[in-house]
């Protein structure tokens, strides 16, 4: 019976921006049981605790607020969780914050709406105003049909609606700071190369670092036909 469910804000740091979604999962399953907290777990041949992750962070990307979901069969203070989880991290995957939510809210997964970066990028020679002007253009379009070639498929969609807003943090050393809230849900993601090369970059980005995730948490309400 689950009693408890925390979401936990967690770091990705540079030491492990290369594992997978998959293997991230993996490790979390690990760091919880040698923990040693209540963990309430899932049915079927194969026990495995129950806990989720709000979006898949791509490979190569850092972030400083990750959100994953814990159920627990018993009530655990909040300090407790966060003493004994960072016990067992290794350097970079830090639990930095911890909250109760309801256990009936929709998975954490549904909630996800947007994400939020910082992105570093080589000034290729371009000027700050020439930026800002890139910037301004992109945000007053419509639309912005946009392909790129995914497992062999042409993905062909409006980038433009991906991007919720989009700004110029920056400028030192040719490199340009960039922040940028994209599309983030179940349905699609924005990408952080895609928004640059929309710029007119011609490199990837040389570094991306998502900063936060927002979340729709407010509960469903189910209304009778015709309240």
């Amino acid at each position: 019976m689950m009693l408890q469910r925390l979401r936990a804000t967690f770091v990705r740091g540079e030491r492990v921006k290369y594992i997978t979604h998959l293997d991230l999962m993996r490790y979390w399953e690990r760091v919880l049981r040698r923990a040693g907290l209540p963990l309430a777990y899932s049915g079927g041949n194969t026990l495995t605790p129950r806990l989720s992750l709000a979006a898949p962070l791509p490979v190569g990307v850092t972030s400083s607020g990750e959100l994953m979901d814990v159920y627990l069969t018993r009530r655990v203070p909040l300090r407790d969780f966060l003493r004994l989880v960072n016990a067992q991290t290794v350097p970079g995957t830090e639990v930095v914050a911890v909250r109760e939510v309801g256990l009936r809210l929709p998975s954490l997964q549904s909630q996800v709406r947007w994400a939020e970066y910082q992105v570093e990028v080589a000034a290729e020679g371009r000027s700050r105003a020439d930026l800002e002007e890139a910037i301004a253009g992109l945000l007053a379009a419509d639309s912005l049909p946009w392909q790129h070639l995914r497992q062999g498929q042409v993905r062909r969609y409006d980038l433009r609606a991906l991007v919720y807003d989009l700004w110029l943090e920056g400028e030192a050393d040719g490199l340009f700071l960039l922040g940028m809230r994209l599309r983030t849900d179940q349905q699609t993601a924005g990408r952080a190369e895609q928004v640059t090369a929309a710029l007119g970059f011609q490199e990837p980005p040389r570094r991306v670092h998502r900063t936060r995730l927002f979340v729709d948490e407010r509960p469903q309400v189910a209304r009778a036909v015709g309240a």
